[in-house]
């Protein structure tokens, strides 16, 4: 082969470079951002926890069976994901429906554990133990109902048949922010029944 003709094919040849879907890439950086705004509260709850003028109460047990809901509802998850893998469509409308529903049952118990709060004086006014709380949980009630929306649209996609083996990044953002908010709910569940 004659130097111009390496020279030519080198030319032609693109070199290879790393690249990740926009929308992954997005959702990436919504996570990152996240964690880095929890891991200040958290910070921030154990500085100040410190300090004193903390009050003791009981962290309702209803944030343990939601835990147990959420849990399962990363499996009701992978499970959308492993049916449109297959394209079995009819499965995976299915599993992401349960785990739409298995979204709302965790923030009605949510909501449940604020009025046992409320039974045990625990306010979001007056100190700060109760503050962090309701902000803790709150914060992650809001992600996760941002988590709801985007299983509304991949549900939708799912019945256009937009979601299939061939094509299946809108479930895998779904699924990984779902699964995210899951893993987060835990780190602030065993958070705050280790450091109350």
């Amino acid at each position: 082969m004659s130097d111009y003709a390496k020279e030519i094919a080198m030319v032609e040849e693109p070199e290879e470079t790393l690249s990740m879907n926009p929308k992954k890439f997005i959702l990436w950086l919504f996570i990152v951002s996240i964690v880095m705004m929890f891991a200040a509260m958290t910070s921030g709850y154990l500085v100040r926890r410190a300090e004193g003028n903390w009050i003791d109460y009981q962290i309702p047990t209803i944030f343990g069976y939601s835990s147990i809901v959420l849990v399962i509802s990363s499996i009701t998850m992978h499970w959308a994901y492993v049916a449109a893998k297959k394209d079995r469509f009819a499965m995976m409308r299915t599993a992401i429906t349960i785990t739409f529903a298995l979204g709302i049952a965790f923030l009605y118990m949510q909501f449940q554990g604020w009025v046992d709060l409320v039974r045990q004086k625990v306010f979001f006014v007056g100190n700060p133990a109760g503050s962090f709380m309701y902000v803790f949980t709150g914060l992650h009630g809001f992600h996760l109902i941002s988590g709801l929306i985007v299983l509304v649209f991949a549900l939708v996609a799912a019945f256009r048949f937009r979601i299939h083996g061939k094509n299946l990044v809108q479930l895998e953002i779904a699924a990984s922010y779902w699964h995210f908010l899951d893993i987060l709910w835990l780190y602030l569940f065993f958070f705050l029944v280790y450091f109350h």
